[in-house]
């Protein structure tokens, strides 16, 4: 993988960074931005860890996951020159508006946006993970057995533990190397699955319940009420959308979580087809195979809207 030269002199000639992710950060945000501030830190540069949602209870087995902040007042009058990661549009961090000197962008979504002075966007690769990884060996950077899990579980998440089709031999050879540094992958499972509440166990039946299936695509669907009886919220909900994808015929799983102005909807899907394409008729987007977007219009008009554009798309009905 290319680290670009101008993304290195960026790091070289800087002395501290702001480094933010999306909202509703899950695993491959998560690790990526601490495995990146751990070593600018070891290379004698400051960094802020910004992010607009507190890190989610799944992930608080990542090392060092106090650093991040949700506050933006420690950045005025200005902010130093940012590293945006796992997204590449102000806007998806919550950062739209914040002034930064200098913008840099790393990210490995399909959907792209024209921002940041250096973009590293690598849609092919497994994981943002993998990017910071490629980005530190290229920095010389002696990568701590802290930062090698923190990037161990940024690519285990992203690439469903191994499971998923981007799933590459130069990924697994990224993997046996963060272990040899010193991740556990035993441990990074049971923290990603094996820590669950009652209550959020309780919401996965609740969730489940709600399942519809049209032809190859499967509805599920997180309420407000659902999170109030069971204890929980929405980061409680992490993974809940590649469940129905594990039946043989379903080649689309869509998950609607209620907010406070609408639907949240994860799209996940396996083989051909492309939910980043599907997410972009909505104005979102992702990956190809795990994308999203966000909808302000009643229930039954969202599901409608969501079957059409799916049947639209031909995908098989079994």
């Amino acid at each position: 993988m290319h680290v670009p030269d101008e993304l290195i002199q960026f790091i070289a000639r800087e002395k501290k960074f702001f480094i933010a992710t999306h909202i509703n950060p899950e695993g491959d945000a998560l690790g990526s931005a601490l495995a990146l501030a751990l070593a600018l830190e070891s290379l004698g540069k400051e960094t802020i860890v910004y992010d607009r949602d507190p890190v989610p209870e799944p992930y608080r087995f990542l090392p060092g996951h106090e650093r991040f902040t949700t506050s933006l007042l420690s950045l005025t009058p200005g902010a130093p020159p940012l590293i945006l990661l796992d997204c590449n549009e102000p806007e998806r961090a919550g950062i739209d508006g914040v002034p930064t000197s200098f913008s840099a962008v790393i990210d490995h979504h399909e959907t792209e946006k024209e921002f940041g002075q250096i973009r590293w966007i690598e849609p092919r690769a497994a994981a943002t993970g993998v990017m910071v990884y490629a980005l530190l060996k290229k920095l010389g950077v002696r990568i701590t057995r802290d930062m090698a899990t923190n990037l161990y579980t940024a690519i285990a998440i992203d690439t469903g533990t191994f499971r998923y089709s981007n799933v590459t031999s130069d990924v697994l050879r990224a993997a046996a190397e963060l272990v040899d540094m010193g991740a556990d992958p035993a441990a990074v499972a049971e923290g990603l699955y094996e820590t669950w509440s009652k209550g959020r166990f309780m919401l996965l039946i609740e969730v489940l319940n709600t399942l519809e299936i049209t032809g190859g695509l499967a509805i599920t669907v997180a309420t407000k009420e659902m999170f109030m009886r069971t204890g929980t919220s929405a980061e409680d909900t992490e993974n809940f959308s590649n469940f129905p994808r594990m039946m043989k015929d379903i080649e689309v799983s869509a998950f609607f979580r209620e907010t406070e102005d609408g639907w949240k909807v994860s799209l996940r899907s396996k083989g051909a087809v492309n939910v980043a394409q599907l997410a972009g008729g909505f104005r979102g987007g992702g990956h190809r195979n795990a994308a999203g977007y966000k909808t302000r219009n009643d229930l039954k008009t969202a599901k409608e809207e969501l079957i059409k554009a799916v049947t639209n798309m031909n995908i098989s009905k079994s």
